[in-house]
């Protein structure tokens, strides 16, 4: 067997002994990013369907094909999304997990309209308040949530964070279940793989594992 295969089927273990109950659905997304397809293939073939690229241009120029032979693959937009690449990556991606400004939320809407595509979407979450990091910050997220939900009536099935590397784990992803529970969302993308063991532990459904899968990047 692939190894990429055995450390796929290793996580699946450990996520299934550390889930909170029977009923919490944990999806791997495969962070395929840099990687070609001689390294995802093995995946695809066992039936693995969750992808993750960082990059618009990179993920058009793999995965184009791949998909449109294979409806079953459902392709994670992980990464900064600019403006200008949202026309390509609706038609390319099912899930975008970074949507974090009004700005991007009415090209993505626009775009979508076009094409009559529903895509998934997850708000990034600035969840520590770092000057330097993307997100929408916590106070504000009402209103960004309703203003999409309502006004746009865009598919808004979750929250995703990327915490601080100094921050508390645990008190993060206890406050990221809370705001997804009290906004009556169902999903919530966190977790890599240094911590998605501690991200399912914290309900996450959605983990972003990449180097634990196919090594490290060149």
């Amino acid at each position: 067997m692939h190894k990429n295969l055995l450390n796929l089927q290793e996580i699946k273990k450990e996520i299934y002994s550390k889930k909170k109950d029977e009923t919490q659905k944990v999806n791997i997304i495969a962070v395929s990013k840099t990687f070609t397809m001689d390294h995802i293939t093995p995946l695809i073939k066992n039936g693995h369907c969750h992808f993750g690229e960082n990059k618009v241009q990179e993920a058009d120029l793999k995965w184009s094909d791949v998909v449109a032979n294979n409806k079953d693959i459902k392709l994670h937009m992980l990464g900064k999304l600019q403006t200008n690449k949202v026309k390509q990556a609706v038609k390319l991606f099912d899930y975008i997990h970074s949507l974090d400004s009004l700005k991007l939320a009415k090209k993505i809407s626009l775009e979508q309209e076009k094409i009559d595509k529903k895509l998934k979407l997850f708000i990034q979450l600035n969840i520590d308040d770092e000057d330097q990091k993307s997100g929408i910050a916590v106070n504000e997220l009402k209103d960004f949530y309703e203003c999409l939900v309502n006004e746009m009536k865009m598919s808004i099935i979750g929250l995703m964070c990327i915490p601080s590397i100094h921050s508390n784990k645990k008190i993060v992803y206890d406050k990221m279940n809370s705001l997804k529970n009290e906004f009556g969302l169902q999903e919530l993308s966190m977790g890599m793989s240094s911590d998605y063991i501690e991200a399912v532990e914290f309900g996450s459904t959605f983990v972003r594992v990449g180097s634990k899968i196919f090594g490290k990047r060149s």
